[in-house]
């Protein structure tokens, strides 16, 4: 199946910030609750520790380290400053404080009140982290990686593969 022609290289990652950012919002939205007097909900919590290890980061932060950073990479853009070490930067402080968030689970369980403003201040974090790490990738970084990795040398996806199939059909293989 081809991409819509309006897609470019990074709106999959877009989408899945919105994911990510609807996440960040509910942590928010929990932690809001019990600054108001309510009761933390941990399963919750732990539903989101699970949600940003699994999906945000092996997910989506996989996409962008395995595939999109070395198509940048290979553009001239250096990994070892500038946009992309930021950004892989911002990943290890996103799997430090899930780790935290993680390592704290139990004891909030527990009553632990240390482990419980462990989680909240590592969640706190997270969501600011996250909240200006997508905004920093939506407004600067993709739009220079879709200038990049689109249709070299000015053509699309479409058009390339329609250029693939009348290169087979020249050669008699189409």
């Amino acid at each position: 199946m081809t991409a819509p022609p309006s897609e470019t290289p990074t709106s999959r990652l877009r989408d899945e910030h919105q994911l990510i950012l609807q996440v960040a919002d509910a942590m928010q939205a929990l932690l809001a609750d019990e600054d108001a007097g309510g009761e933390l909900d941990l399963d919750a919590m732990d539903d989101c520790v699970t949600f940003i290890r699994l999906f945000a980061d092996a997910c989506h932060h996989g996409k962008e380290e395995d595939l999109l950073f070395p198509e940048l990479e290979a553009a001239g853009l250096p990994r070892d400053r500038g946009p992309i070490a930021v950004m892989l930067y911002e990943h290890q402080q996103g799997r430090a404080y899930a780790g935290h968030m993680l390592d704290s689970l139990d004891g909030a369980r527990q009553g632990d009140e240390r482990a419980r403003a462990t989680l909240r201040n590592a969640a706190r974090a997270y969501i600011q982290l996250i909240r200006n790490h997508i905004a920093k990738e939506d407004h600067i970084l993709f739009g220079m990686a879709d200038q990049v990795v689109r249709g070299f040398e000015g053509r699309s996806k479409e058009e390339l593969e329609a250029l693939a199939k009348t290169i087979s059909s020249r050669a008699g293989l189409g």
